[in-house]
């Protein structure tokens, strides 16, 4: 499989942004995507929010395997990390988001109301890979389109201040992913969320990737999906692939049809699914 890697510039420059700004704000809302909760987190963004308070946000939990993202949100607990999964669509987020805020800070906040401040708003700056959903994210919370929201990565590209309500205010920032993926399975596993744009990255490979996985993990998807039977699921990938390939009327026409079977598994098309599962917690 080919190497995989993508920096825009303007992603080193929003690292440097965040930095700048972090004194600005209470709490750091990290988002990463409850299919991928290990693989999207970028370390760069550990190394850059220090001892500021973190509330991690696990997005697109409408995407992912319930039961994995259950696991996920327990283990982060236990690990002291603050976790919670989110709908970024639903009603009710803005107010999921601030209460679990207003828990962690409820020490700052009271500090500050005893020096006479009052009704003063919770600042907090929200970080991610691209494709995470934070546009989308944040289109709802403040129930207005102010950030621009696309199905592809790197549609952020500055920081704006959104007024979610009275009492949260919220930095945005781009997607920032890092320089080098020292584990080519992390870049292979944001290619098949979509969190890379396709074309740094050859789609035969990750749709293989995404199938080997789908045969061991959610089979019945493809039963029902592209009519192949067990037997089938039996075939080395790349023969299966091609069976797949026809039966979606594509003929011959591999390339096509990866492209295809990557933009099912995006928009759960196959059902709800999780790439990063209990044994990959070690580089959690």
């Amino acid at each position: 499989m080919a190497n995989i890697q993508w920096y825009p510039g303007h992603m080193a420059k929003a690292i440097h942004q965040i930095e700048d700004n972090l004194h600005l704000v209470d709490i750091v809302f990290e988002l990463v995507d409850a299919r991928i909760p290990v693989a999207s987190r970028n370390p760069a963004i550990e190394k850059v929010i220090k001892q500021k308070p973190h509330l991690l946000l696990m997005t697109k939990k409408d995407l992912a395997d319930p039961q994995a993202t259950a696991d996920w949100v327990k283990y982060y607990q236990e690990q002291g990390q603050t976790a919670i999964a989110i709908d970024s669509r639903s009603v009710t987020i803005g107010k999921q988001i601030t209460q679990a805020a207003t828990e962690m800070l409820a020490d700052k906040l009271a500090k500050i109301e005893a020096r006479g401040i009052t009704n003063r708003p919770i600042r907090a700056v929200c970080v991610g890979i691209p494709n995470v959903g934070k546009s989308t994210l944040l289109n709802h919370i403040i129930n207005k389109k102010i950030a621009k929201v696309g199905d592809r990565p790197g549609v952020t590209k500055g920081q704006q201040w959104l007024k979610a309500s009275n009492k949260l205010e919220l930095l945005d920032t781009p997607g920032i992913l890092w320089p080098k993926f020292e584990d080519q399975l992390v870049g292979t596993k944001l290619a098949v969320t979509g969190a890379i744009k396709e074309n740094i990255y050859p789609n035969d490979d990750v749709a293989l990737f995404a199938l080997d996985f789908y045969k061991e993990h959610y089979a019945n998807q493809l039963i029902k999906r592209y009519r192949v039977t067990e037997e089938q699921l039996e075939l080395p990938s790349p023969e299966l692939l091609l069976v797949m390939t026809k039966n979606a009327g594509m003929r011959d026409d591999w390339e096509r049809f990866c492209v295809a079977f990557l933009l099912d598994i995006r928009k759960g098309r196959l059902g709800r699914f999780t790439l990063d599962l209990s044994g990959d917690q070690q580089d959690a």
